[in-house]
């Protein structure tokens, strides 16, 4: 008989995770005088107790966790915690209904980009700061989430690791809950330093929050309805490049790097990231030479600036646009 109750219990614990996180939007709300910080702080009590009912009514069952289970909880997690987490889209002054909110955090959390939210320029800053957390959330992902409580509970993590890594069998670290750490250290580490190059080339503190969560996610929301653009800034779009190439890489590469005491030859070695390097690079050069001869009055070093931010943005996921390119030719 298949056992809802270890799924239940640790999507209990992840939507206490995800109410935790909406605290954060509150506060900054708060701070900022808007008055949405009551949306979150509602949005948070219905989490908290769903989550809190889940976990208590459902920790009674087998602290075990085979492979139908955890492919129901990989997919289940991705599900329930859109939905919660559309609820303080669903209560602002945005005007979207339950089925555009579940788009927008779905959107977000899998750091797919979408959006159906007109006006970004007049949004709540909350409501800004928690698409951008979404889209962080989902860039780490919910597996390092699921891993670092599933040890404490005493349920195998490693089956919830292969449904998600691409490179299962590959441990970089003995332990899921070190794996889970470390990739969540590294995840923080280069957020926080594109964070600190998003303010030293020009962007507000919560524009750089804002943008750097999304950059390493490679999701793509921003503060405005222009995206990057909006700054029409070289150094702009050298830092938000830099980093969505950094977010795109292999994290378990990362690990390695560390491991070896900052050697970078497990990065710089590997085949998939020197394959990546060299498609990026040959797809700029060519959009390079094709933008000059559609667009003649450019210059090359505009040109180059233009397809080397667009043509990373695309090839990482990002979704970022600094130029409408549907307008190049």
């Amino acid at each position: 008989m298949f056992d809802l109750r270890p799924v239940l219990f640790v999507i209990g614990i992840l939507l206490t995770v995800l109410g935790t996180a909406m605290l954060i939007p509150a506060m900054v709300d708060l701070a900022m005088g808007s008055p949405d910080w009551q949306i979150f702080a509602a949005s948070f009590a219905v989490t908290i107790f769903v989550g809190v009912a889940l976990a208590i009514s459902a920790r009674s069952g087998a602290r075990t966790l085979d492979t139908r289970q955890a492919f129901v909880l990989t997919t289940a997690a991705w599900v329930v915690m859109a939905a919660f987490g559309a609820l303080p889209m669903v209560f602002s002054e945005l005007d979207l209904g339950y089925t555009d909110a579940f788009f927008e955090a779905m959107s977000g959390i899998t750091t797919t980009g979408s959006t159906v939210i007109i006006g970004l320029d007049f949004a709540p800053p909350g409501i800004l700061l928690w698409r951008a957390l979404l889209q962080w959330l989902g860039g780490v992902g919910i597996i390092v989430m699921a891993l670092s409580v599933l040890p404490m509970l005493r349920v195998g993590g490693m089956q919830l690791f292969r449904m998600e890594g691409s490179e299962a069998s590959e441990k970089a670290l003995p332990r899921a809950t070190q794996i889970a750490a470390a990739i969540t250290l590294i995840y923080l580490a280069l957020t926080i330093l594109c964070t600190v190059a998003y303010v030293l080339v020009g962007m507000t503190w919560f524009e750089a929050v804002a943008h750097s969560m999304t950059t390493i996610a490679t999701g793509g929301f921003s503060t405005a309805d222009q995206s990057i653009g909006q700054y029409q800034s070289l150094g702009v779009d050298v830092v938000a490049t830099i980093f969505m190439i950094l977010g795109s890489l292999p994290f378990l590469l990362y690990l390695r790097m560390v491991r070896s005491l900052g050697n970078p030859g497990p990065l710089v070695k590997d085949r998939q990231v020197q394959w990546f390097l060299a498609i990026l690079t040959l797809a700029i050069a060519t959009m390079t030479l094709y933008l000059l001869s559609q667009h003649p009055e450019l210059s090359f070093g505009d040109a180059l600036q233009l397809t080397t931010f667009n043509v990373t943005s695309v090839m990482t996921g990002t979704g970022y646009a600094s130029a409408d390119y549907g307008q190049w030719g």
